[in-house]
């Protein structure tokens, strides 16, 4: 049997040597260690990933609520626009396969009092962020970043006054087809059989045609489109007025300038195709229509206006021609010269003048070129297409007058 007495050394010696604890205490402390070192890491990389998400919700915010205000976006766009800027700022930062534009929320809120509109847009972007491998080798995989940015944006709605007088051409060319078609329906006898008595006789049947747009018909549209976008920034007829002329050899009895559109539309629709080309008497109807002076010796338009609205009218005459005026009958240009010179006197006033080419031969484009105000008031309209575009383009500018946003 061994003796206690050489135990008990041997126990203690065991029990009291040192010799193992850095390798054990290693073994328990390094994943502690590796998950504080990348934990280290990650928060670095979180933070500066949270500062860029939040620049990227900001901007987003900013930009939405700035075109809402300029009317370059709808309310409907907003949520996709800001969306779409919010990865575009982030493309460079995202890790691969994150879609982030389907985790951020976008919120709208308008607000509107009187004459003014304001927008609060809020995109609160999010999105997983994969972790390091030191963070993963103690269980980590992913951590979610989120933030939000709120911007504040807005406009001032104010009317601005205008006049506009058109010259219209209705000579017999105006009634020429265009290369513009269109599908309308027609009666016509069909089915002939014998009645009672003997006698044949038709039923009578529907069917449809192509018809070409004459240039008058043409006319009649592009004009309605531009007094419907003078309606719209004007539902009130409180701040256009429009008068118009028509000619062809003789000027015509004018709708003299009225409040609104009503007037004027319905002069327009009733213009029939005829005569000879002469725009000097209608052109200087229209100049000394925008131009009168009333009782008191002021300008009546503008006189008109500062009654209704306090302001000065911007002044317009738009001039349309398909064709080149007749001579004179003296075998002279008089008709030309006489038009050049109230086209120099109106815009010696500040009228401004747009001038509408409608298929016309190349003395009636020089003519519209020399009277428009410059080469952004000239439209050559070789087609019904053109035309109605350049009403168009008219009607937009003269809006842009009566609506003017001030953020």
């Amino acid at each position: 049997m061994m003796s206690t007495s050489f135990l008990h050394p041997c126990l203690r010696r065991m029990f009291s040597d040192r010799g193992g604890n850095f390798g054990i205490m290693t073994a328990i402390l390094a994943p502690v260690l590796l998950g504080a070192a990348g934990m280290a890491i990650q928060v670095g990389d979180m933070l500066i990933s949270k500062q860029q998400l939040q620049e990227a919700a900001d901007s987003a915010a900013l930009a939405t609520a700035t075109a809402l205000a300029n009317g370059t976006i709808q309310t409907s766009q907003a949520e996709a626009f800001a969306r779409n800027f919010v990865a575009g700022q982030m493309a460079n930062y995202l890790q691969s396969g994150v879609d982030i534009k389907s985790a951020t929320g976008v919120t709208v809120q308008t607000s509107t009092s009187g004459n003014s509109t304001s927008y609060q847009v809020t995109v609160s972007p999010a999105y997983d962020l994969t972790v390091n491998p030191l963070m993963q080798a103690v269980g980590f995989t992913t951590q979610h970043l989120s933030t939000s940015g709120t911007t504040v944006g807005g406009h001032s709605q104010t009317k601005g006054s205008i006049s506009m007088y058109l010259a219209l051409d209705k000579s017999g060319s105006m009634g020429d087809p265009t290369a513009t078609t269109t599908t309308e329906s027609y009666t016509y006898k069909c089915n002939p059989h014998p009645n009672k008595n003997g006698k044949t006789i038709y039923d009578t049947c529907t069917g449809t045609r192509t018809r070409y747009y004459t240039k008058i018909e043409a006319l009649k549209l592009a004009a309605g489109d531009l007094f419907d976008q003078l309606n719209s920034a004007d539902p009130n007829a409180e701040y256009v007025r429009t008068g118009a002329v028509s000619y062809d050899i003789v000027e015509y009895p004018a709708s003299s300038l009225a409040w609104g559109t009503t007037a004027v539309s319905g002069y327009v629709n009733a213009l029939q195709a005829d005569g000879g080309t002469n725009s000097s008497g209608a052109m200087n109807t229209a100049y000394l229509s925008l131009t009168a002076k009333n009782a008191a010796g002021n300008d009546a338009e503008n006189a008109a206006h500062q009654q209704k609205t306090g302001q000065v009218p911007k002044k317009y005459i738009v001039f349309m021609t398909d064709g080149d005026n007749n001579n004179d009958p003296s075998g002279g240009r008089s008709y030309d010269t006489a038009t050049k010179k109230t086209c120099d006197d109106a815009k010696s006033k500040g009228i401004e003048i747009y001038t509408i080419a409608f298929m016309a031969p190349a003395g009636g484009q020089a003519l519209l070129h020399y009277c428009a105000s410059d080469d952004s008031h000239y439209f050559q309209a070789e087609k019904m297409e053109d035309l109605l575009a350049a009403f168009k383009a008219i009607g937009a500018k003269a809006s842009s007058q009566l609506t003017r946003l001030t953020n």
